[in-house]
């Protein structure tokens, strides 16, 4: 069921596709604004929360591979659904690596793209919404890191008083991977079971994708994230976290 109050942000240069989104994403149920360019965009994004963003890729200007880079390095979380008149999978891939939460070629059939948003705007509300509250809660200490459950967030301490302590910002996407990994330390896990954990059983991510999500964790909270302390790669299984950097039976694995 379409949550009426949830709010697509649609931005693409085709006006014939601007207008059939918003007609039919409008007819769905959905708050729908579109815009055709990063102008624009950084406009609205600045003046309104949206809950889910659908970025073609080819624009003129800043294209937007290079929005979805430039918004995730400034800490912007909304989730990022990605168009594509290239069906190469590297070019899905590289989307990924750029911060994107999905990737979508065209042409596309309205259902599937509809289908998505739902199961995005819906792990939004699972995992609570990035514009909500924050409340207290569980949480997770790893190496300098607290990931704080039901706050949604992770939070690095590069102090040695406790004072230094600074927000790390996660998409959704990949606040959803980390809580699945660090809910079942020192358990290697498969990626199918990953997918299943974070995202839920319906959802449309590939093991290449769970690969990148875990490429990009890693930048995130690893020193060196060629050489991985707290998310180990299981070969021929697939990750298993480790929250204090070491084996389970307390030996450091290489």
């Amino acid at each position: 069921m379409t949550d009426p109050l949830a709010k697509i942000l649609v931005a693409d240069d085709e006006p014939d596709l601007r207008a059939l989104l918003q007609r039919y994403l409008s007819d769905q149920g959905y708050t729908v604004r579109t815009v055709d360019g990063a102008g624009p965009l950084d406009v609205l994004l600045q003046r309104e929360r949206f809950d889910v963003l659908v970025l073609d890729v080819m624009m003129p200007g800043e294209d937007g591979l290079a929005i979805c880079r430039r918004l995730r390095a400034q800490g912007e979380t909304i989730p990022i659904l990605m168009l594509t008149a290239r069906g190469d999978p590297v070019d899905r891939i590289v989307g990924l690596e750029m911060g994107a939460d999905d990737y979508l070629p065209k042409p596309f059939n309205p259902r599937e793209l509809l289908a998505r948003i739902q199961a995005m705007v819906r792990r939004q509300r699972v995992l609570g919404a990035h514009t909500g509250p924050r409340q207290a809660g569980g949480r997770i200490v790893f190496g300098a890191f607290t990931l704080w459950l039901d706050e949604r967030r992770l939070e690095r301490n590069d102090g040695n008083d406790g004072h230094g302590a600074q927000d790390v910002p996660l998409t959704t996407g990949e606040f959803a991977l980390l809580q699945a990994l660090a809910r079942q330390p020192h358990r290697p896990l498969g990626r199918d079971r990953l997918i299943a954990l974070a995202y839920g059983p319906d959802h449309t991510a590939t093991d290449r994708s769970i690969d990148v999500q875990v490429m990009r964790l890693r930048k995130l909270i690893e020193a060196d994230p060629a050489q991985p302390r707290h998310i180990r790669t299981v070969w021929g299984v697939g990750y298993v976290f480790v929250p204090d950097g070491t084996a389970p039976g307390g030996g450091r694995q290489p």
